[in-house]
């Protein structure tokens, strides 16, 4: 049994008992959330349920942590100028297992 759950702009593929890497939710470590814009449900590999746009499921879940994702470098440069810029940036994430798909 899986779902296609959109996320803050982002479609996941999702299982019960999976932990899932979305964008930084407000929400507090051990809060349950609910996410309700699923998009397709099959119960096995070999059906599907397509919404248009969207389905009357739901994807139960629970926020484990807040974490942040490894530094990217972002390196700018002018050549013959004497222009660098060299700057960091880290992702903010949030880890959810989901507990049940209804």
């Amino acid at each position: 049994m899986f779902a296609i759950v959109n996320i803050k702009g982002n479609q996941y593929r999702v299982q019960e008992n999976q932990r899932v890497f979305v964008p930084r939710m407000k929400e507090e470590i051990g809060a349950k959330v609910t996410f309700d814009n699923v998009l397709m449900f099959s119960p096995d590999d070999k059906t599907f349920e397509i919404g248009a746009p969207k389905l009357s499921k739901k994807v139960e879940a629970t926020v484990l942590d807040h974490i942040k994702d490894d530094t990217v470098i972002v390196f700018k440069k002018k050549r013959r100028k004497g222009y660098k810029v060299r700057n960091g940036h880290r992702q903010s994430y949030t880890s959810v297992q989901i507990d049940s798909i209804s």
